[in-house]
């Protein structure tokens, strides 16, 4: 009889974590890990094709060595830093972003200052770098838009009652976000 009623209760306990949302929270907080994995894809393909762009630079004009040293120094730093998928704490997507921002702001005067190299610019190499690099950026534009559409429908979820309640009890807790860099409301000026 004890069986029986041990049975009938394991069996109740398991229908009422799954009318909680226990299944489905479950699944979304895969469903962020697997976005935010996509992200840093796209963020290792850009530091990937970083060596090729800055030897095409350093071979085909008398460079600043700074603004390489400076790239190179950003890369490193962008690569070392690492976050755990299963800890997206709004302080730990920060961290990663600031890495990244400083290597997008190193990459950005590297490609203002080859502007003063008319060979440069017309290397194959050297286009054919600066238009992967642009592609892998729209990658990370999209894949930073749907992690954080991920994040948005998880925290959604887990935050919503009942399936707030079995959150706590199971220990689901909220993702960050990625958020848009300081400064990025204001339009860049273009000067000629």
């Amino acid at each position: 009889m004890k069986k029986i009623l041990s049975a009938l209760l394991i069996a109740m306990v398991a229908l009422s974590l799954s009318s909680c949302s226990y299944n489905t929270m479950t699944s979304m907080d895969e469903n962020v890990k697997a976005k935010w994995g996509q992200v840093e894809n796209d963020y290792q393909r850009r530091a990937d094709l970083i060596p090729n762009l800055v030897a095409t630079v350093k071979g085909a004009a008398n460079f600043e060595k700074s603004t390489l040293t400076d790239v190179i120094n950003a890369r490193a730093k962008a690569t070392s830093v690492q976050v755990d998928p299963t800890k997206l704490t709004p302080e730990s997507i920060q961290k990663f972003q600031a890495a990244q921002g400083e290597l997008s702001s190193a990459l950005g005067r590297l490609l203002v200052v080859t502007e003063n190299y008319p060979d440069l610019k017309s290397n194959q190499n050297f286009l054919a770098l600066q238009a992967q690099l642009e592609g892998t950026e729209n990658r990370i534009t999209v894949a930073r838009r749907d992690f954080n559409l991920a994040v948005q429908e998880y925290n959604s979820k887990i935050r919503s009652f009942p399936a707030n309640l079995t959150a706590k009890m199971f220990g689901f807790t909220e993702k960050g976000y990625f958020q848009a860099e300081p400064g990025s409301e204001k339009a860049p000026k273009v000067q000629f």
